[in-house]
């Protein structure tokens, strides 16, 4: 699937913010909607995806205080986190071109935030028959 970003969160009943560098809001059932890049995922044990990084590595996040206060409320209230994959599709007169997918069979949880370092562990939601 390839989205925009505005699709993507809207998939989850979320609408991400006009802010630059915006990666994430909260849906209207009270979910993180969280863009997630491709490089920094790990498989710490069976049946986990990690998402890990720190914001003050990341040079294009531009402002980070909306996701500051998102990850410290998913934290804080055990919020779940709903994945919006960024995927770079192709270069265009020098500059990257991105598509987003969603991922509905995984839900996060936080691990871990100390205001910069994020840990959070997605596993595979049950399907409803």
């Amino acid at each position: 699937m390839n989205l925009s970003l505005t699709e993507a969160f809207g998939k989850f009943g979320a609408r991400p913010s006009n802010r630059p560098g915006s990666r994430s809001a909260i849906a209207a059932d009270g979910a993180l909607v969280l863009e997630c890049s491709r490089g920094i995922f790990r498989h710490p044990s069976v049946g986990v995806l990690r998402y890990e990084g720190r914001l003050s590595s990341d040079i294009d996040s531009g402002d980070t205080e909306p996701l500051v206060e998102h990850l410290t409320l998913a934290r804080d209230g055990a919020l779940p986190i709903r994945m919006v994959l960024a995927r770079e599709i192709h270069h265009k007169n020098s500059k990257s071109v991105h598509g987003f997918a969603v991922r509905q069979d995984l839900l996060g949880k936080v691990v871990k935030f100390d205001g910069d370092h994020f840990i959070i562990d997605f596993t595979r939601t049950v399907a409803k028959s």
